[in-house]
């Protein structure tokens, strides 16, 4: 009777510590160990650096992906809705680009001290490179929200700024 008791109890705890488990992406180690996977993916998928529009954000420069999902309620015309969507793709590629670059310095980073590769002249090299690549991320998340602040009229950006406060 202690012995089922003691097993059942085994397999409650075990059935409550997998429940209440991560999904299996969340725990999926990236394949750079210097960044966490939601970081690589980020990168990797060109979605990295939303974070960084707070400047334009904060003084009524929209992110192009948020005008474009509420388009309708905006009442974008076509022409604004074409330029906007260029605005966001050639943002995305940048991304993309960058993130790439990004994820390639971090290998180089590593490997350098995991193989104790690493100098004084190539850690400022590599590290630099962050800096830049971190630069260019944030000037092309930017450069988006100044052109699509420049396709709005102020009432545009108004209903926007309100509809996103709901």
């Amino acid at each position: 009777m202690l012995k089922t008791l003691f097993f059942s109890s085994i397999v409650m705890w075990s059935v409550t510590v997998n429940a209440q488990s991560p999904t299996d992406t969340a725990v999926t180690k990236s394949p750079i160990r210097t960044l966490t996977r939601q970081q690589y993916d980020a990168y990797l998928k060109g979605n990295a650096g939303n974070e960084m529009a707070a400047a334009g954000e904060l003084n009524h420069y929209p992110m192009p992906d948020k005008v474009l999902n509420l388009s309708n309620q905006l009442d974008l015309s076509a022409v604004q809705i074409k330029k906007i969507t260029e605005i966001s793709t050639l943002m995305h590629r940048r991304r993309l680009q960058i993130g790439g670059s990004i994820i390639s310095n971090e290998k180089m980073l590593d490997s350098l001290f995991k193989y104790r590769k690493v100098s004084e002249g190539n850690l400022i090299f590599y590290t630099n490179r962050h800096g830049l690549y971190q630069g260019e991320l944030k000037n092309a998340v930017l450069q988006a929200c100044l052109a699509t602040e420049k396709l709005l009229s102020q009432q545009q950006i108004a209903k926007l700024e309100t509809l996103q406060k709901k």
